[in-house]
């Protein structure tokens, strides 16, 4: 939840193109409530782990072309809640800024840090034996990420360490990527109301 006096962090992004309709709400001062729908079902079980880990309250709805596949669906999900983010950090006035987690899954490790730069970039590790991953493409899971990065303008790195079982290592990332993202928006008291950058912007 906001501190008394603190104006809500939330990020409204309605995105819509000839391949998909996207709406998300993103609410960094949560309580881990979430609300998807997408029509993929595995990218909806990723995004509420994002919203309950993170403490994050999230609402995404979105429509697409899945009689094609799920590439635009997932792909304009991921620019939409970048979006979100981003819009919900604004200045980004007394954020911790950077963040890591390591987090465990079973047999699967996974390792997520970041930082809320301003710069839209990423390195992305996460082998998959695939085809699929609860229907999903595996090659969307990498790409998800690098998506959600260069919009959410944040430098993410996110690597399995180890593991068996895709569910578990995709799962262990976006609890990664949940940690690491709560951590990195917090509100630092130390810092109120500083932009936590030495350029004076992020």
């Amino acid at each position: 939840m906001a501190s008394p006096g603190q104006e809500a962090r939330i990020g409204r992004v309605h995105r819509k193109t000839r391949e998909t309709d996207v709406e998300v709400i993103f609410s960094l001062d949560g309580s881990g409530v979430a609300s998807i729908a997408t029509g993929v079902g595995f990218l909806d079980h990723m995004l509420d782990s994002l919203a309950r880990h993170g403490l994050f309250d999230l609402d995404v709805r979105a429509s697409g072309d899945l009689h094609v596949d799920d590439h635009h669906t997932v792909e304009d999900v991921a620019i939409a809640l970048g979006q979100a983010l981003h819009d919900a950090v604004g200045e980004g006035r007394g954020i911790r800024r950077m963040g890591h987690a390591i987090v465990p899954l079973d047999e699967a490790l996974a390792m997520v840090a970041l930082d809320v730069s301003g710069r839209g970039v990423s390195d992305i590790n996460i082998p998959l034996d695939g085809p699929l991953v609860g229907g999903m493409k595996v090659q969307m899971v990498p790409h998800f990420f690098q998506s959600f990065a260069m919009e959410a303008k944040v430098s993410l790195h996110a690597q399995v360490l180890k593991g068996i079982n895709d569910h578990h290592r995709v799962e262990a990332c976006f609890k990664a990527l949940a940690k690491a993202l709560d951590w990195a928006t917090q509100i630092d008291d130390r810092a109120a109301g500083q932009i936590p950058s030495t350029k004076g912007t992020l």
